[in-house]
C-alpha cells in the first residue's frame, strides 16, 4: 500500500503546518528515512540550487531525533532511486512540466509501498482533476488518486498578478463541475494536507 501526503503549497508561510506535513511523511519511517527530492516540477537549471535550499532549511522541520538522508532526483535514474530511497517528495511548480516528467514512467507502479509526497503543481498531478491558479482553469491531472485538488485555496497567491487577484471560489464551482462530478474537492489552504492510502 502507498500513502500519498498531499501538500496545498504555500508551507514556506507556514512553519508550523510544515512542520505537521513532515512529521506525517515520515512517521513510522525510522531516525533515518531516505528520502528523494524531485524537482521535476522545476525548470531543470534550478534544480540542484532547490536541493541546496533543501538541505540547508529541510532538517529544521522534521521531528526531533528524526535524521533523513537526502537524494536528489533524476530521470535517468528515477526508479532505482525510488526503490533506494523510503520517501519520495515532490516540490510543487509547473503543472505540465511535473506531468511531463511523470509521464515517462510506470506510476505508481514504481513507487508502490512506499511514501509518495507532493506539494501544489505536483499534488495537482496525482488528482484526477485540478483547478490551477496559474491558469485559473481547471485541468486533468493524471488520475493517479480519485480526487479533485484546488493548491493555495483562498490565499493572496497571485496577488501581484497583471490579471488581478484569484476568484477562489469560481474556481472551486468550476472544478465540481468539470470531468468527474462524484469525485470529492479539495480545496486547501497553504501549509494544509491530506493523507490517502491507495
Amino acid at each position: 500500500m502507498t500513502k500519498y501526503v498531499l501538500n496545498s503549497g504555500g508551507m514556506r508561510n507556514y512553519p508550523d503546518r510544515a512542520k505537521k506535513f513532515f512529521a506525517e511523511v515520515v512517521s513510522g519511517l525510522g531516525e533515518k528515512p531516505r528520502i528523494l527530492i524531485c524537482c521535476f516540477a522545476q525548470p531543470r537549471e534550478d534544480w540542484e540550487e532547490k536541493f541546496e535550499k533543501d538541505k540547508n532549511t529541510l532538517f529544521d522541520l522534521f521531528p526531533e531525533g528524526i535524521h533523513p538522508v537526502l537524494e536528489m532526483a533524476f530521470p535517468a535514474t528515477f526508479t532505482e532511486q525510488i526503490e533506494n530511497s523510503d520517501v519520495v517528495y515532490m516540490h510543487g511548480g509547473d503543472d505540465h512540466l511535473i506531468q511531463f516528467w511523470l509521464k515517462q514512467f510506470d506510476i505508481p507502479k514504481i513507487w508502490d509501498g512506499k511514501v509518495v509526497a507532493t506539494s501544489s503543481a505536483s499534488s495537482n498531478a496525482l488528482a484526477r482533476h485540478f483547478w490551477t491558479c496559474d491558469w485559473r482553469q481547471a485541468m486533468d491531472g493524471l488520475g493517479i488518486l480519485p480526487i479533485k485538488f484546488l493548491a493555495h485555496y483562498d490565499s493572496e497567491y497571485g496577488k501581484n498578478d497583471p490579471r488581478g487577484p484569484v476568484d477562489w471560489q469560481a474556481g472551486r464551482e468550476e472544478l465540481e463541475s468539470f470531468g468527474d462530478t462524484s469525485m470529492p474537492v479539495h480545496a486547501l489552504g497553504e501549509g494544509e494536507f491530506i493523507v490517502i492510502h491507495v
